[in-house]
């Protein structure tokens, strides 16, 4: 067996407890498909991912060639359980002699880490099938772990077809396998659906495994958090909160402060530098990289795509979504910076909108602000658009051309003042 690794992602169901006409994968949690978490958390372990789809197949196979390149999508058609899914990349791999990871593409929580320590495990066990499980005190709804009398593992039993005493074993299958793929192919070809469900179960693999005295066992996965699948919107609204929860912690370990836990949100895949402040009612969803000493909120909304450098200031109920913005740059509150490049030393007064968007073409433009630009408030600048080093912008301006270094811009009338004009109305 040589060191390649590829993976299996379960990607074809529709989630019907949705009620959506988007795909369950779909579905998103900080802006990012429940799929692109799985991809992303084997991308650095798998040499290729092999995503199999079925419902809105096209909308699936669409995410997955957009973002990510060492992934295809395989079709499943008609879909006749998780066996059979998985069988849809025998063609595909029928000369392999590496490991196959088989997972679900609705467990956005599983880490990195995990499947690593899954498959070291796999691999200490020198097993041919492991499969991960867990303890749950109410394991409904998940396929149970049966073991021999001496501990090792013996068959995966779906709940609607276990009998009680089955039922009543908390351990459970959570989904995640790793496979000696050139010792278990065959068995894709030979499972039956004699079963309630009239499918094909993933599952009987051990069964057919340990028929051919192969060596089979499972994995104990501690926290079982990270296999919490996603079949409603509760589950989804749950699966939010979990993630969120984990991302601070991991934030406020490594020096940031999180003044309100509750009521701020944040991605995973936001990097904030330490001794930085987020103040409470804070969302950010997307990539984002915010640097060190940073004052972000309250009410700050961040979109994605977003670099802050050090030591800046983005104030309360600011947007901010594909922006970068250098070190020492204060955004005042009531702002909307989009599509925009600020250079540091960078004071944008409260109010200011960068209008990036053209509703006529559909085209979005950039701003460009150099360093030490000062931007009065309620100021419109008007994309594509560059305020060049040391220049100034008047309150109340829209800004349509370009400024030019260490001028001062101004769009707005002259003041006019009619001594006693309220007098005079009033007629006194």
């Amino acid at each position: 067996m040589n060191n390649e690794i590829k993976s299996v992602i379960l990607a074809a169901g529709k989630g019907t407890r949705m009620k959506s006409d988007t795909p369950k994968v779909l579905h998103k949690i900080f802006e990012k498909p429940l799929l692109g978490y799985v991809l992303d958390n084997v991308k650095n372990i798998v040499n290729e991912s092999f995503v199999i789809v079925g419902h809105h197949a096209e909308e699936v196979k669409d995410f997955v060639e957009k973002n990510y390149k060492s992934a295809k999508t395989v079709l499943q058609s008609p879909q006749l359980g998780t066996g059979h899914a998985v069988s849809m990349v025998c063609p595909y791999l029928k000369d392999f002699q590496g490991q196959v990871i088989i997972l679900c593409g609705d467990t956005p929580l599983i880490r990195e880490e995990t499947i690593q320590k899954f498959i070291e495990y796999h691999n200490t066990q020198k097993s041919d099938i492991t499969v991960m499980s867990t303890i749950f005190d109410n394991p409904t709804n998940y396929g149970r772990i049966i073991r021999e009398v001496n501990g090792s593992l013996k068959c995966i039993v779906e709940e609607k077809d276990a009998t009680p005493d089955e039922k009543s074993v908390k351990e459970v299958n959570a989904g995640i396998y790793c496979l000696n793929w050139n010792k278990i192919k065959d068995a894709f070809s030979q499972l039956t659906s004699n079963n309630a469900q009239g499918e094909y179960y993933l599952t009987d693999i051990i069964a057919w495994g340990k028929k051919k005295n192969l060596n089979v066992n499972a994995y104990i996965l501690n926290n079982n958090d990270e296999i919490y699948g996603i079949n409603s919107r509760k589950n989804l609204a749950e699966a939010t909160k979990l993630i969120n929860e984990r991302k601070l912690a991991e934030l406020m370990d490594n020096g940031v402060t999180i003044v309100a836990p509750s009521s701020t949100w944040i991605s995973e895949d936001t990097e904030i530098g330490s001794d930085t402040i987020i103040y409470p009612a804070t969302y950010i969803e997307g990539v984002n990289k915010i640097g060190k000493n940073c004052k972000i909120g309250p009410c700050a909304h961040f979109r994605g795509g977003v670099e802050v450098d050090d030591n800046c200031k983005i104030g309360n109920f600011v947007e901010v979504k594909k922006a970068k913005i250098a070190s020492n740059t204060n955004v005042g509150h009531l702002s909307y910076i989009g599509d925009a490049e600020l250079g540091s030393r960078v004071n944008i007064g409260a109010g200011t909108i960068t209008a990036n968007y053209n509703p006529l073409t559909k085209e979005k433009s950039k701003t460009v602000l150099k360093d030490d630009v000062k931007i009065g408030s309620n100021t419109v600048l008007v994309a594509p658009v560059t305020v060049e080093e040391g220049a100034n912008v008047g309150a109340l301006s829209v800004i349509t051309k370009n400024v030019s270094s260490w001028a001062l811009a101004l769009t707005r009338s002259p003041q006019k003042v009619i001594e006693n004009w309220v007098k005079k109305a009033l007629n006194k």
